[in-house]
């Protein structure tokens, strides 16, 4: 598409509201894509993701909470019991620290609840903004962006903001969109991130939102090549969770393994 260096920015709210909607019927069961049965292994499992896949996550952590159900298990947990079962997810032995201290402040300072506010998540070890608010939106409903590095790299080709710091793409975006729109945006923008709009090699060709984006033609434009990149379902292949929920599953989604499957 042309245009977008003069675009106001009443056409630029309405473009990205557009894209915003598509996205919702592409993606009408667009998930957290961490598996989690309640807030504290949300938070957990978060801070795991660091520089590693959820799927990488979704397959240690059915380990991690069978042997530690609650922060008051695993704050007491030896260490090196931890470090050995996050090994996969690699920098375990920091990620072993962050999740045993978290929990030791769940415990001393909020009863062993994990908090639904923002300024009390972030006091957290190993949980910043982003974790935070993947903890709010998904565990308490409350509305929350994900600024992750594929909404990072998405919004920025959208051409929604030219800021390259996160909490300054939070706040470009989340200008965008009523709040009630933020945290299934977040969900909207990284399935799109990861399933088309790949870092290094976008299926342009295969992404039914080209007609409104500015990077069209960064990727692979030829439909049949295009067809060829894309991941999860829309390449028929498993996705991130091993326990997706039944929306993702009825429209063609797979469990992803279990660790040491063939």
């Amino acid at each position: 598409m042309s245009g977008v260096k003069s675009e106001s920015h009443t056409a630029l709210v309405r473009r990205a509201r557009r894209i915003n909607r598509e996205l919702a019927e592409i993606y009408p069961y667009a998930h957290p894509e961490l598996d989690f049965e309640n807030p504290f292994q949300l938070v957990v499992a978060t801070v795991l993701s660091a520089q590693t896949t959820d799927l990488r996550v979704n397959q240690t952590t059915p380990a991690l909470f069978a042997k530690y159900p609650t922060p008051e298990d695993l704050a007491v947990a030896d260490p090196e019991a931890v470090e050995e079962i996050l090994r996969p997810t690699g920098f375990f032995r920091a990620k072993t620290k962050s999740v045993i201290g978290l929990s030791k402040a769940l415990v001393a300072d909020f009863g062993g609840e994990v908090p639904g506010r923002l300024e009390d998540l972030v006091k957290l070890p190993g949980v910043g903004r982003k974790t935070a608010f993947v903890v709010l939106g998904n565990a308490f409903g409350r509305p929350g962006l994900t600024v992750d590095t594929h909404f990072q790299r998405l919004v920025r080709r959208w051409k929604w903001t030219e800021a390259t710091e996160p909490d300054k793409i939070e706040a470009a975006v989340g200008a965008l969109f009523p709040k009630s729109d933020w945290t299934m945006l977040s969900h909207h923008v990284i399935f799109h991130g990861r399933r088309i709009c790949h870092a290094r090699k976008p299926a342009c060709g295969a992404c039914p939102i080209a007609p409104l984006c500015p990077a069209y033609g960064e990727g692979e434009t030829d439909p049949e090549k295009a067809k060829k990149l894309l991941k999860y379902e829309k390449g028929g292949y498993p996705g991130q969770r091993l326990n997706p929920p039944q929306a993702y599953l009825d429209a063609g989604g797979k469990p992803a393994p279990p660790l040491g499957s063939a």
